[in-house]
């Protein structure tokens, strides 16, 4: 699908959600408040994996690692130049800004819905083959999978652009939202965008409605498996871990599957659920996720500990190693 070099617009005007001073007031508020917290909760989390040996050796909390570092990257890859035009009172991005906009948002978001689908695998080895989880999941399998993420979302990213930066831009440049997305660029070419509607479903909208669904097998093994062991405390723990974790993937998942699986239109709230995997998911999956558990928990106190000088006396509890308690210690809440 070739239309030839024939782009004369050189820059697009972001208008964000709203031309009224007001809201863009509130929208600067909302998203400087979320990214600073978005920042410290994933650095904390990185911070704590990184310095302590025996959380990085836990697959479970590798892969919630690589997730802290996708979220600081989807989070940091359109706000602050947000936050700083907003300030410089300036509302422009070149076109080779807003092609990389594009290409990092598909990257770190493709990347991000493979990985959360590689954690739901995670947990579902550790609770339904407790005595095989040690080798399904070993370190040599945990690196594939999040480099097969990364991979995964280069290819996603490479492809959507690849069609993108080809269609001829001549005209109208004015991009209803903040950042540029793909399914708000596109409606600027100067060609029939159907072809490229129809290209963002079959790609987009299908890589998400199928990690989503896997997703949701995922987690209905996990709860089939623990209810069959009887009733014990186990049941209601997996059921509130999975009902919380499920919330945090819909979130994710229900305005990416809203926005790039209905062509031709576009709703005004199609700029309000953009914020939501751009900056409120990756606040959200911190807390979700990783501060959850006990040893991350423990370990967050111990660097927060050591970072205002008060290096506890006690000795670092052990992390439990065994297959049982790997499973186990992802279904104790908080």
């Amino acid at each position: 699908m070739a239309w030839g070099n024939q782009t004369t617009v050189t820059e697009f005007v972001l208008l964000g959600l709203s031309e009224t001073w007001e809201v863009k007031v509130l929208l600067f508020v909302s998203l400087l408040l979320l990214y600073t917290a978005t920042l410290f909760g994933n650095i904390l989390i990185l911070s704590a994996i990184i310095s302590d040996h025996h959380l990085s050796n836990s697959p479970m909390l590798f892969l919630i690692g690589h997730l802290a570092l996708l979220d600081l990257c989807l989070a940091s890859f359109a706000t602050p130049r947000y936050l700083f035009d907003f300030i410089a009172q300036r509302q422009t991005i070149s076109f080779q800004g807003c092609m990389a906009q594009i290409f990092f948002l598909h990257l770190f978001g493709g990347s991000e819905m493979l990985l959360l689908t590689a954690m739901a695998y995670d947990r579902c080895m550790a609770i339904c083959h407790p005595l095989r989880y040690a080798s399904l999941m070993s370190r040599r399998h945990c690196i594939g999978l999040v480099l097969a993420s990364w991979a995964g979302g280069l290819l996603h990213t490479s492809v959507q652009l690849g069609f993108t930066i080809d269609a001829p831009f001549c005209g109208p440049n004015r991009v209803g939202n903040f950042f540029c997305d793909l399914p708000f660029v596109i409606q600027l070419a100067c060609i029939d965008t159907s072809p490229l509607e129809v290209m963002m479903v079959s790609i987009s909208g299908t890589m998400s409605l199928v990690c989503f669904l896997a997703l949701l097998l995922s987690y209905a093994l996990i709860l089939y498996t623990i209810r069959s062991r009887g009733p014990s405390e186990g049941p209601s723990k997996a059921a509130f871990t999975c009902t919380s974790h499920l919330i945090v993937v819909t979130m994710y998942f229900g305005p990416i599957l809203f926005m790039y699986l209905h062509p031709y239109t576009r709703f005004m709230i199609d700029k309000v659920l953009s914020i939501f995997y751009n900056s409120i998911t990756p606040f959200l999956n911190p807390t979700i996720y990783a501060l959850k558990n006990k040893e991350m928990k423990a370990a967050v106190r111990r660097l927060l500990a050591r970072g205002s000088g008060q290096v506890s006396a006690h000795g670092r509890p052990a992390i439990r190693q065994s297959d049982a308690d790997t499973s186990g210690s992802w279904l104790e809440a908080s």
